[in-house]
């Protein structure tokens, strides 16, 4: 029998075509930082500038694009509380993006037995340059 991710020649997800199932995941959540955010969400709902403090090495420019993409895709949800400034945006997951959960944990596991067998925890002194 063979796998589900090779049933065709192609898989279509939302009008795109994808040569893999795997593809398909790794557009959704591919990348340095996507993440990253989803790991900082998981726990619960969080404004943009508690965000943008969990994660010191991502400009600003590229904080705004991926959550914007990670929001297209269906994976968080962006919610505006206000109609004049400060208005305050408050992030947090979809049942889609819970659904990526044990994945997540699965990425910090082994993320941790990296550290733990190859690596070491360091503080910066300046966060900005990693």
């Amino acid at each position: 029998m063979m796998a589900i991710e090779c049933e065709g020649d192609f898989v279509k997800v939302n009008n795109k075509l994808y040569p893999c199932t795997v593809s398909v995941a790794m557009d959704l959540v591919g990348g340095k930082w996507k993440v990253v955010m989803l790991y900082h969400l998981k726990d619960g709902p969080k404004r943009y500038s508690a965000l943008r403090k969990e994660l010191p090495g991502v400009t600003e420019r590229t904080l705004s694009l991926q959550l914007k993409q990670l929001e297209e895709d269906g994976l968080i949800l962006r919610q505006v509380f206000g109609e004049k400034p400060p208005i305050k945006v408050v992030y947090s997951l979809t049942d889609f993006g819970r659904s990526f959960t044990p994945v997540l944990d699965a990425i910090l596991g082994w993320g941790n037995q990296i550290a733990a067998e190859k690596g070491e925890f360091v503080t910066a002194k300046n966060p900005g340059n990693f």
